[in-house]
């Protein structure tokens, strides 16, 4: 069996916000082909554009193919061999950032196309289930040009998860800093501690509770002193408190703080994140599984993760197709607590609603292991055409 396409899909939402704080309103999709006509799908969450290019680009020279050009005629079976095929081809261009974005779509496409050829989910090509379910959080991104109706709408989006089942919810509360909501930008941390106190007390205290803050303090003392405004709310991790450069102070902002410190979704491959593991800068692990390399690096990040006794959470703000990646990654993954989940109910996005024909269903606010070979979703044909650039 060989490889005879990668085709390259840019998607995006025609009501799309480019002052929004949400990477769903684009996408790109990758499908793999073979002779026997089966295909493998994938996705990363970077810009689709400049992603399509690398994979697409031609190489020139040893040091620097393009991906495309390195996968066609070769055997599909052979993933990781072809995970470092792409890497090392590419090292002069890639390495990492949008390299390791690209590399990850394929991978993830490959993976989900071994499991079609072998006729088994892609977890136990992963090495075998370590956990009988998993346990998603559902990631909450509100509405609103104003500090209280975005309070109002983030509380509203909490209750909403509830009474779908969610045993946990992620507050995104990007209203201070680089990444904030639109027009919202507050300078007092206990904005941020007022609509934590109004979400605890709407879903009430049983419901597990992270906060995501968009990387909105410059220093850990700073991010310490606003992290305890709300520490006795039960907050399970505070996601990207601080630039992902800034290793040092999540190294001592880990030390100084009750609650866990959650990053990783900008990372790429295990390399970078080794750097964290090592210097003990974070609590709970997040690989991107398109962003840090695919599947293939996912479960080395995972297993070092496990190592170390750090928790994973991986990280996945895009469709279906990602969603079920990360499903796959922590069914094998003992380290596992909880994986990122953006309801369609829940969503603005029409990606995250309309791209995969059949969605996922909560029993008991919890995800099953998958039964259908590859990652066992399939893309609407509708969709792609309806969406793609």
């Amino acid at each position: 069996m060989k490889i005879t396409d990668v085709e390259c899909f840019v998607l995006l939402v025609p009501d799309f916000r480019a002052d929004a704080c949400s990477s769903a309103q684009d996408d790109l999709v990758v499908r793999i082909h073979t002779d026997e006509g089966l295909v493998g799908i994938g996705e990363t969450d970077t810009n689709p554009w400049v992603a399509r290019a690398m994979i697409e680009a031609q190489g020139t020279h040893i040091m620097g193919l393009g991906l495309k050009e390195m996968l066609i005629g070769a055997d599909p079976r052979d993933v990781e061999g072809l995970w470092e095929r792409m890497y090392t081809g590419s090292a002069m261009t890639g390495r990492r950032g949008l390299g390791i974005c690209a590399i990850g779509a394929l991978d993830m496409a490959l993976w989900d196309l071994r499991g079609k050829i072998e006729g088994k989910p892609t977890w136990q090509l992963l090495g075998g289930k370590a956990q009988e379910w998993v346990t998603p959080y559902a990631s909450l991104l509100p509405e609103g040009d104003t500090l209280d109706e975005y309070g109002a709408s983030l509380v509203k989006r909490a209750v909403g998860a509830k009474k779908l089942g969610f045993r946990a919810v992620k507050l995104e509360i990007c209203i201070k800093g680089p990444y904030s909501h639109n027009s919202i930008q507050v300078a007092d941390d206990r904005e941020i501690a007022n609509i934590v106190r109004a979400c605890r007390k709407a879903v009430g205290k049983d419901m597990t509770v992270m906060v995501d803050v968009a990387y909105c303090w410059p220093d850990w003392k700073a991010a310490a002193r606003a992290i305890d405004m709300f520490a006795d709310e039960d907050i399970y991790f505070v996601e990207t408190p601080l630039p992902s450069d800034d290793i040092e102070g999540y190294a001592k902002l880990t030390a100084a703080s009750e609650v866990r410190i959650a990053a990783g979704e900008w990372l790429n491959t295990r390399f970078e994140f080794r750097e964290y593991m090592d210097r003990d800068a974070l609590d709970v692990v997040q690989p991107d599984v398109g962003r840090v390399g695919g599947l293939t690096e996912a479960r080395r990040v995972a297993e070092a993760a496990r190592d170390r006794g750090l928790v994973v959470v991986p990280h996945c703000w895009k469709s279906a197709i990602g969603i079920a990646a990360s499903l796959h990654l922590a069914v094998v993954s003992p380290a596992c607590a909880f994986i990122e989940y953006l309801p369609a109910e829940l969503a603005d996005s029409r990606l995250r609603k309309d791209l995969v024909k059949k969605d996922f269903k909560l029993k008991d606010g919890r995800l099953g292991l998958p039964d259908k070979p590859g990652l066992g979703i399939e893309l609407s044909e509708k969709a792609l055409k309806e969406f793609r650039v």
